[in-house]
């Protein structure tokens, strides 16, 4: 028998993690020593108080069976108060739906909204999950180049006119991966009239918005600015911010008939998330902070001594306001890949390829601080004697 696959997966480009995964692995097969600095997954791991009301919640026979919907009442309004306390944003339960994680949200939007020929706005470099939903749905993707001259941000004045009369959707991402980069205020009042003009959906991925380093630059949430519920939604995960990535736990919040969209695709798509997983949440965004804030200082420490010794190596790499994620321009004469190579073959390191996450990201790589301080000083003293 012949397996001919759907022609949109012969579009998708190979998933670059996945891909990064596969080639560590086989390092390590050969007897390396990996130091991985690739997959932003926290190596910190989930607060223990989280975990007991896991433990706790799954003994609940309330909570084995099949938890349809937008999630548990007492979640979404978890959601609400902690958005009122972070942000000072007003939401209401039904202005909120529970996710498999963020990513699982992020891919199902095109479903609601994106018919065939349909454009999407898409950062670049940026996740890949935007582009592969558009695939999915057969939109059309349109690459906004995110570059160091603009701060990071896309150019929306820059978008031909035929171009913007066709998009549906729009995709941001801030503080951002892999960039590092925050938005100012600014940016988010031009965005939203540029969406209100042009009548296209926002979707505003967060993930990150609790990874910053100092209180003056505290990011901001899309939600926070006048008519953004008018038109678009947020994106938001426990992932990051609990060192909850293989929970599978996160929420879009916003417009209410967008977010009934993605609730209507994910009726059809999944059962809801594990009800027990919502209650540990709950315990997450309910109780005290303090855990985050732990977590804040260990990045911290991670990035000031990895942006303090690439510096000294001779990198040329800005200090990141927010993410764990350390963007840095690869030495003159080479390409990303190439220096993914050779830091994996000759110093048995892991990161990503800047060109890996869109063509603007070539000539950089993506360091992720996912792990502690005496791997990141052992990490740069391998690439200082790399012959370069």
């Amino acid at each position: 028998m012949e397996i001919r696959y759907n022609e949109k997966l012969k579009k998708l480009p190979p998933y670059l993690f996945i891909e990064i995964d596969r080639k560590k692995k086989e390092a390590i097969d050969r007897g390396a020593d990996i130091i991985s600095l690739g997959v932003g997954d926290p190596d910190i791991p989930t607060p223990e108080h989280i975990i007991k009301s896991m433990q706790e919640a799954v003994a609940k026979p309330f909570n084995h069976q099949y938890p349809f919907g937008t999630g548990l009442l007492s979640y979404r309004k978890a959601v609400v108060d902690w958005y009122k306390n972070r942000f000072n944003v007003d939401l209401n339960t039904d202005e909120v739906c529970s996710l498999i994680g963020s990513k699982e949200g992020i891919g199902h939007i095109h479903l609601g909204f994106i018919n065939p020929g349909d454009i999407v706005l898409i950062p670049e470099p940026g996740y890949p999950v935007y582009n592969t939903g558009t695939i999915f749905t057969d939109g059309i993707p349109y690459f906004m180049p995110l570059l160091e001259k603009n701060g990071f941000l896309p150019d929306l004045s820059s978008i031909p006119q035929d171009v913007v009369k066709k998009v549906k959707l729009i995709f941001i991402n801030y503080p951002n991966n892999p960039t590092a980069a925050v938005a100012p205020k600014e940016f988010y009042v031009k965005l939203i009239e540029f969406a209100k003009k042009n009548n296209i959906i926002v979707a505003a991925d967060a993930a990150y918005s609790e990874i910053y380093y100092d209180e003056n630059d505290k990011p901001s949430s899309f939600l926070e600015f006048p008519g953004a519920k008018e038109v678009g939604v947020e994106f938001h995960s426990l992932s990051k911010t609990y060192n909850m990535t293989g929970w599978r736990i996160g929420w879009v919040c916003g417009n209410k008939d967008i977010v009934a969209g993605i609730a209507k695709v994910k009726d059809n798509y999944d059962s809801g998330v594990f009800q027990a997983i919502q209650e540990a949440a709950i315990t997450a965004l309910s109780s005290s902070q303090k855990c985050v804030e732990d977590a804040r200082k260990i990045y911290k420490e991670r990035r000031d001594v990895l942006v303090e010794g690439l510096k000294k190596i001779g990198w040329e790499v800005s200090l990141p306001k927010a993410s764990f994620y350390v963007w840095a321009k690869v030495p003159k004469g080479y390409t990303s890949s190439q220096v993914i190579s050779k830091l994996l073959d000759d110093a048995s390191i892991v990161c990503t390829p800047g060109n890996g996450m869109g063509k603007s990201g070539e000539g950089y790589v993506r360091f992720a601080l996912t792990v502690g301080v005496p791997r990141i000083k052992e990490a740069l003293e391998r690439i200082s004697k790399i012959n370069w």
